[in-house]
């Protein structure tokens, strides 16, 4: 298989066209091509408005060598593809299933995983399955009647459920566990391009299906599903450190030698109780903000040079800057087209996040605005400090809003006065909201910081910091506040127990909390035997 880079089309084009251009580089008629693959498709919008689509496909060819070598062009190589293949080495027996809490990316690949090896793992979830998740959410955006145990953050799927779905990731990846994952999403139901987009996303309709698929294929495997389960504590051979059994909802026991605790970034609760039995952690940085919003056309013309056509995806932007201050602000799950959303999970404490539909036909943009925080604005060396930290922000955000979403025009902000009067931009949001100044929420150096951002970025995007541009808080969800530590075989200094995923502070992000998941996964094959012998 011969691999064609940088080829490069008008943004209307043909797949003929696109045939024609392989042939053409690799100097063949197109009849020899005997089939070929789309690895790889980004937007050129460097000359805008002139647009292209730039490919990499891999080429099946008769005489591949003599072709390449016929040729001579720097962007034909062999292709290499990566093919991820678990190692199933384990010698020692498991007396009981193994456990995973937490349906979230990187919980339900893990799942996924084990169950598919013959190790019939039993996955808990304190909320609920995906369907009566759904019910519980748009009650809660409809009427504010909030679920702590079934929301935006806690049931299946985790907190990535009702987001824009994105499937990027910066995580280095030798063994081909992206791709691995990307084909398990097509497997059950997600579209085919998400294996070959350059910015690959699902939107929350569809990542709902997916979700609820990969279920019910899991419990076809063997796998056992809890649902409504959240794990109150634990029960350890204090005498050699070893994990005996598991606590849920304080009073069933479950006994196993492992648990894969791939809680999310939300579960507070379990933290506090994992600090309790000396699980060793640190807090770590993060970052906090708001969300802004833009009209999607202000987007689409700044990244296109053009309103974007019916045939172009709504435009995306991706922002940093680092102050004289030397904080760093950046734009975080950016969502074309999509919502500002109630991603609360506590009661008398409120988070904003946002939301695509696969679409991405909403009014507007919205993506984070946030600013890095550190142990030195915790003010503590504490653990859970950063948590602590997130809590106080949101409990100021609930009593600004009184519950709803408190929401800003940038110009107020700038002033640091209560927004009267929303201007050329309407909020897009579901949940209730209310307008307020979001100022006086954070720290000056904070607030500070947001403004000097905003403005930076418009010499990026032109119409960034413009005055009617909307902030709505709080955003303090963006990562973990804490990391749980673990050695090379992922388990803590407590046998028995592997944190995992964004909420134990190894991933950022659906792909790379997926990807954390099945490195869990193999670990524990390497070491323990499966159950059962697949067929």
């Amino acid at each position: 298989m011969l691999r064609v880079n940088q080829i490069k089309l008008p943004y209307q084009h043909s797949e003929e066209m696109l045939a024609k251009q392989i042939a053409k580089m690799l100097r063949i008629s197109e009849d020899e091509i005997l089939n070929f693959y789309i690895k790889k498709k980004s937007i050129d919008a460097r000359k805008k408005p002139e647009l292209s689509y730039v490919y990499s496909v891999d080429v099946k060819v008769r005489g591949e060598k003599s072709v390449l070598k016929h040729c001579k062009n720097r962007n034909v190589t062999i292709a290499q593809n990566k093919h991820f293949h678990p190692e199933i080495t384990g010698t020692e027996e498991l007396m009981h299933r193994p456990v995973v809490i937490g349906s979230g990316p990187a919980g339900l690949f893990c799942t996924y995983l084990l169950a598919q090896n013959g190790y019939a793992p039993v996955l808990l979830e304190r909320g609920a399955s995906v369907e009566e998740r759904l019910q519980d959410v748009e009650t809660f955006w409809k009427d504010g009647i909030l679920n702590p145990e079934s929301n935006v953050q806690f049931g299946e799927g985790g907190a990535g459920t009702f987001s824009d779905g994105k499937l990027n990731t910066s995580t280095k990846d030798p063994l081909g566990l992206n791709q691995w994952v990307l084909k398990t999403f097509t497997e059950h139901g997600a579209p085919d391009d998400i294996l070959y987009d350059n910015k690959p996303h699902i939107g929350t309709d569809l990542l709902t299906t997916v979700v609820k698929n990969m279920r019910e294929h899991m419990i076809q495997l063997g796998a056992e599903i809890r649902f409504h389960s959240k794990v109150t504590d634990l029960i350890l051979d204090e005498t050699t450190q070893t994990l005996r059994q598991l606590v849920i909802n304080e009073t069933h026991l479950l006994d196993t030698q492992l648990a894969v605790f791939a809680i999310g970034h939300s579960a507070r609760d379990t933290f506090q109780m994992l600090y309790q039995h000396h699980i060793p952690m640190t807090a770590k940085s993060f970052a906090v903000g708001v969300r802004v919003e833009h009209p999607q056309t202000v987007i689409n013309t700044a990244q296109y040079g053009i309103a974007a056509p019916e045939d172009l995806p709504a435009a995306a932007y991706k922002l940093t800057t680092q102050l004289e201050s030397k904080r760093g602000v950046y734009s975080f799950c950016m969502c074309p087209g999509g919502f500002v959303v109630n991603a609360s999970s506590e009661e008398e404490m409120l988070a904003v996040n946002g939301m695509s539909y696969h679409d991405r036909a909403g009014t507007n943009a919205n993506s984070a605005i946030v600013v890095t925080v550190t142990k030195e604005d915790f003010g503590s060396d504490h653990p859970l400090a950063g948590m602590q930290f997130q809590q106080e922000l949101e409990r100021a955000a609930y009593q600004l809003g009184r519950g709803q979403i408190p929401v800003q025009r940038f110009e107020d902000f700038q002033n640091n006065q209560v927004t009267t009067a929303f201007g050329k931009v309407l909020p897009n949001m579901k949940g209730a909201y209310c307008m307020a100044n979001l100022r006086p929420l954070f720290p000056a150096e904070i607030s500070d910081s947001i403004e000097q951002g905003m403005t930076a970025f418009e010499s990026k995007i032109h119409g960034f910091s413009d005055g009617d541009t909307l902030l709505s808080g709080v955003e303090s969800r963006t990562s973990s506040p804490v990391r749980i530590l673990r050695n090379e075989q992922f388990e803590t200094k407590t046998r028995g127990i592997y944190p995992c995923g964004e909420g134990a502070g190894y991933a950022g992000g659906i792909t790379s909390a997926a990807m954390d998941g099945l490195k869990v996964a193999e670990e524990i094959m390497r070491k323990y035997k499966p159950l059962f012998t697949k067929n």
